[in-house]
């Protein structure tokens, strides 16, 4: 089907059952990752959360090494993730172009952020806590968090939605359409089913900058590290604002 077919609202039969599987897909996976947030100790829920959305990435992308599907999903990670030979300048170039935009969206979006976490947290007093934790623990939140988080909702869901939904909108040049939102509800609720607070739909906000970077980059670099980040940066705030101990 083409993009000006479900421009049209005309979504066949066999589009609506992709769409369905898609969607069970990501219940399925999210409910079993929520699971075992509970189920496994704290010290290995991040792990056992991470592994099943790597899982699902591998399964449903990856397994068939088929380079062209791979790339589609952007899951290639600089070719890294293809079955072909490995090319340096490939590596450092996608890597470049991810570093780039990732912080082009830190230094536009962060201060905003700052403005806004003042104003909900209702908080003045700014202490600013040490940077080097923050720092030394950003390998974790790449290989732990956002990279398996990444792989799952941006490059699976997402990607599959824009394939029955198409892309309908364009932001800054950049073809996006409704599987933006939805992988951002959708990977919202899954936060929320990990702890039941509502500040934790907040996810829902970055999460859309997550998946205008996969849509602009095509792959899912920036988005992994932006999300990484993402997660430091609030971090550094609760602390420095004496919110988190």
């Amino acid at each position: 089907m083409t993009d000006s077919e479900r421009s049209r609202g005309s979504v066949s039969a066999p589009a609506r059952a992709g769409l369905g599987r898609t969607l069970g897909v990501a219940a399925a996976v999210t409910a079993v990752a929520a699971g075992l947030s509970y189920a496994l100790p704290e010290s290995w829920a991040a792990t056992g959360v991470g592994f099943t959305f790597l899982f699902a990435s591998y399964w449903f992308v990856i397994r068939g090494d088929d380079s062209e599907r791979i790339r589609e999903f952007g899951l290639s990670l600089g070719g890294v993730l293809e079955p072909e030979p490995l090319s340096g300048r490939r590596i450092w170039q996608d890597t470049r172009q991810a570093v780039l935009l990732a912080l082009l969206a830190a230094v536009v979006i962060y201060p905003f952020f700052w403005f806004g976490f003042r104003m909900w947290w209702k908080v003045d007093a700014f202490q600013p806590a040490p940077i080097l934790p923050r720092l030394l623990a950003l390998p974790e939140e790449l290989l732990v968090i956002a990279l398996p988080e990444e792989a799952f909702y941006r490059g699976y869901l997402q990607t599959s939605l824009d394939r029955h939904l198409g892309k309908r909108f364009s932001i800054l040049g950049t073809r996006v359409g409704l599987a933006l939102v939805l992988t951002s509800i959708i990977f919202a609720l899954g936060h929320l089913l990990t702890r039941f607070d509502a500040a934790r739909l907040a996810v829902f906000f970055p999460s859309l900058v997550f998946g205008f970077l996969r849509a602009q980059s095509g792959g899912i670099g920036a988005s992994i590290l932006f999300h990484a980040l993402c997660n430091l940066y609030s971090g550094y705030l609760l602390e420095s604002y004496g919110l988190l101990r």
